[in-house]
């Protein structure tokens, strides 16, 4: 065991135990050169840019042996507050002379950890609070609680820094009242600010009559997921409970300098939304570097230009589709429902869920489709063709498909696609399973969960070895928490819950609504409201 002081760039100094015994590890490379690893890393949220959810690099799970008698729970890993981010792994990371595969969590405590996936070992931990800082209050809204942190699921850029870096974006409070959003940049196998971070969010925008409207870091919460595309680390951002002042806001960032390079609000004229929450998901990019998102209730100009855009660029309840190009970040299509005044009025958030980019789908007539999804409060499931995405029609939708009701009571959450099918946990209600055939989604779901999910419903994630051996995980927000397995052909037939085992074996914590679990190389990780619960073959 050996001690190490990690830095933090003025923030907070926090002293550590590395264990560093090598366990499931290889010989380390060379100082200096990149070390080899074969497992599998979960850099992101969802696993990938498109947030398909899904791990086709799983060789130990299987519906063989995904049972109660052979997986259960290993260890829970203490950490100091609610873990609303969904965990990344990192496998063969150069510790010392050993390579590890590490699971990182961060925690509304602003805080930190990478652990040792194979023995539960603390690596190392970091506070992200300033000196005299704590996290922050609620902001009067009830949604995260008691304080605010990292809410936000943090990204990995294994080929940033020397080791890595893990970019994350934590609130805090200092001593004189003052709210601050920090975007950190920590080095992958000692926690260290690399850099040049922290790096203070900060950001205007004009309006269209004339003015601008200035990020105030106090006003605004990073729920939605951090994204990493071709250099430059996104963040966005949502209001407290719909408490005005606010706008919504898309900033960018150099990753290799931390220096902003560039500013979208998408309702910039008003001062109640549209926001962006996506319940814990990211924006999406395709491979153009196109950016994807759903907005939340909020203005909309139903008044268009000669290219048929909102005539003052404010994009409530819409699909949006977003070019980076030099300094600038510009909506180049989108697709707004027809009744969006009335959803809007009414809180009917279609941000409320997170968007996915589907595989490239040929359709009867023959025709390539890219296709993206996305669905809300008002229960629909809308299908929008990402190369001409409908825009606005006050007579009516003109998208590639729209499943009205398909989802009844809404959703509060981010869908799974895996094999032709697509994975979605509305509030109150089964998780269900809708099939594609030539580019269109089936009307009705192929299976369904046999019990229900509490709010906000369940946000899905996938593992299978290629197109072999799918298994959906669910996570169940109760108390205690309940870890789902679903086979991913029949959602009919559970392999396992953590209610099965006798005398509360796989019991792991109270539920916590943002989870999405993460699998990786035969472990299942699940945040709580105080640890990471780490499940695997028990034999």
């Amino acid at each position: 065991m050996r001690r190490a002081l990690i830095r933090s760039s003025g923030l907070g100094a926090a002293l550590i135990l590395c264990g560093c015994s090598g366990a499931g590890g290889t010989r380390a490379p060379a100082a200096g050169a990149r070390p080899a690893h074969t497992g599998t890393d979960v850099l992101t949220y969802k696993n990938d840019r498109q947030r398909s959810g899904q791990n086709l690099a799983e060789l130990t799970l299987k519906p063989a042996n995904v049972n109660a008698a052979d997986f259960g729970l290993l260890r829970n890993l203490s950490v100091d507050g609610k873990v609303d981010a969904q965990p990344l792994v990192a496998s063969g990371l150069a510790l010392g002379n050993t390579a590890v595969d590490v699971v990182f969590a961060a925690t509304e405590q602003a805080t930190v950890y990478a652990f040792d996936v194979n023995t539960g070992v603390l690596i190392w931990r970091v506070s992200l609070l300033g000196v005299g800082e704590t996290p922050s209050d609620n902001r009067h809204c009830s949604q995260v609680r008691p304080d605010i942190g990292v809410t936000a699921t943090p990204v990995i850029d294994r080929s940033a820094g020397p080791h890595g870096t893990l970019f994350v974006v934590s609130m805090s409070k200092d001593a004189a009242g003052h709210y601050h959003q920090r975007l950190h940049a920590l080095d992958l196998s000692t926690g260290a600010e690399s850099l040049g971070g922290p790096r203070d969010i900060s950001a205007a925008f004009p309006k269209s009559g004339g003015g601008t409207t200035v990020f105030d870091p106090g006003q605004y919460e990073e729920r939605a997921a951090l994204l990493l595309d071709r250099g430059r680390i996104y963040t966005s951002w949502s209001s407290h409970c719909d408490i005005p002042p606010y706008t919504g806001w898309l900033i960018s960032y150099d990753e290799a300098t931390l220096t902003r390079t560039a500013v979208l609000n998408i309702g910039p004229n008003g001062e109640s939304g549209p926001a962006i929450w996506m319940s814990g998901g990211g924006p999406a990019a395709d491979a153009d570097g196109n950016l994807y998102l759903l907005s939340a209730n909020g203005a909309f100009e139903t008044t268009l230009d000669a290219q048929g855009f909102p005539r003052d660029g404010d994009y409530g309840n819409s699909f949006l589709k977003i070019r980076a190009a030099g300094t600038a970040l510009q909506v180049i299509d989108y697709f707004t429902m027809a009744n969006e005044v009335a959803e809007s009025a009414n809180d009917r958030d279609l941000g409320a869920g997170g968007a996915l980019l589907l595989p490239d789908m040929t359709d009867a007539d023959g025709t390539v489709r890219h296709l993206v999804v996305g669905a809300g409060k008002d229960m629909t499931l809308y299908i929008v063709d990402r190369d001409s995405m409908g825009r606005f029609h006050p007579e009516g939708d003109r998208i590639w498909q729209e499943l009205p009701a398909a989802l009844p009571a809404g959703i509060w959450s981010t869908p799974a696609y895996f094999h032709d099918t697509l994975y979605y946990g509305a509030v109150g209600a089964p998780l269900k399973a809708f099939s594609f055939h030539q580019a269109r989604l089936s009307s009705q779901p192929q299976s369904q969960s046999p019990s229900a999910f509490p709010a906000p419903g369940t946000a899905p994630c996938i593992s299978a070895n290629g197109a072999a051996d799918g298994i959906v995980w669910a996570h169940e927000n109760a108390n205690p928490a309940v870890l789902h397995a679903y086979d991913a052909a029949n959602l009919r037939r559970e392999l396992y819950n953590s209610n099965q085992a006798a005398n509360g074996r796989d019991h792991f914590g109270v539920g916590n609504k943002f989870i999405t679990p993460t699998v990786a190389d035969g472990r299942v990780f699940v945040g709580t409201t105080t640890s990471i619960a780490v499940f695997g073959l028990l034999r």
